[in-house]
């Protein structure tokens, strides 16, 4: 005789681990969803969260594989959490119909991490060049990269510097085609891990415009768990946009995607990422790092102040840095 039924219980015990392989797809994604929403990262989260644009991109998939299995409930909880990730995630790859400002004087400005030293000086001058870059800032600046940016020419382009060269990733400059004033550095929280990194400052006003305050920005790296403190001391400590007073420009290697609340209230405090308000802030600018299968994330940036207006952001390689250059070009207030 030929059996053309299931035996009793296959079924339901195949079903049950079908649903119970659901959950496991969806409930994570809906958990990494919450935390993004609400910047309950912590710990080993704070590195994870970076990588909230792929988490979204997966969600899909999995909202996909539950539709097609027709778990309607678990097909609810999927499509939940996409929408949370689209909410957070996607904005970034629109335009701001609100970019600051469309009128007054024109500036390109330009951030790359020297990764120790490393990157090729003629990379770095070249883009500077290419795009009539008027304010350079460095981070992880060694005396061997300003030895290879003066050799390079740059001195001949942005002949205007507040330097503060360390050997190591610690190191931050500026370059100006404008006279500087108030030209200064201030150290970050190294945690006690290590001495903080430098940042240096200098307030510029190109002809027609008023004065401006521009900072290379570097922020310790959430790299292990006794980090997290230090890298929140640093984002905090970066200086508000003062509405009564000088427009400020912060620029540089952030350690931190827009996907951290930290760097979120940062921006908060008076300002506007330029890459998110020209649509191009998910092009990852480091990673993947030292050959690892790390895919590229968005840590360098350029915050303006809200009164500064944003036309548009692109990024650029540069050889023998692990993080590539952003160029960004703004509107600052006419005098």
């Amino acid at each position: 005789m030929t059996i053309t039924t299931t035996p009793p219980g296959v079924r339901p015990g195949r079903r049950l681990r079908r649903t119970a392989l659901l959950l496991l797809l969806t409930l994570p994604g809906l958990v990494w969803a919450v935390v993004r929403l609400f910047g309950w990262e912590r710990g080993v989260l704070v590195q994870l969260v970076a990588f909230t644009p792929y988490a979204a991109l997966w969600s899909l998939i999995v909202l996909g594989v539950t539709l097609w299995s027709r778990r309607w409930l678990i097909a609810a909880v999927a499509a939940v959490t996409a929408v949370l990730f689209a909410v957070t995630v996607l904005p970034r790859a629109l335009p701001d119909a609100d970019r600051g400002p469309a009128t007054g004087v024109p500036l390109t400005v330009m951030t790359v991490n020297m990764f120790i030293g490393a990157a090729d000086p003629a990379a770095v001058v070249g883009l500077v060049r290419r795009h009539d870059v008027a304010v350079l800032a460095v981070q992880e600046f060694t005396p061997r990269s300003a030895a290879g940016l003066s050799a390079a020419g740059l001195d001949d382009l942005l002949p205007y510097h507040a330097l503060a060269d360390e050997v190591g990733t610690t190191g931050s400059g500026l370059y100006s085609r404008f006279p500087l004033t108030g030209q200064a550095s201030r150290r970050g929280d190294g945690g006690g891990l290590q001495d903080g990194n430098m940042q240096a400052y200098a307030t510029i006003q190109p002809p027609g415009a008023g004065p401006v305050l521009v900072e290379s920005v570097h922020p310790l790296a959430p790299y292990a768990l006794r980090a997290e403190d230090a890298w929140r001391s640093d984002l905090a400590a970066l200086p508000p946009a003062d509405s009564g007073g000088v427009p400020t420009l912060l620029l540089g290697d952030f350690n931190s995607t827009l996907d951290h609340a930290p760097l979120r209230d940062a921006v908060s405090r008076g300002y506007r990422d330029a890459a998110d308000a020209a649509g191009k802030g998910l092009i990852g600018t480091w990673g993947p790092y030292d050959k690892l299968p790390i895919p590229p994330v968005t840590l360098d940036h350029v915050l303006v102040d809200r009164r500064i207006g944003v036309r548009d952001v692109q990024v650029h390689g540069v050889t023998g840095s692990d993080h590539r250059a952003v160029v960004a070009s703004v509107v600052l207030p006419a005098a």
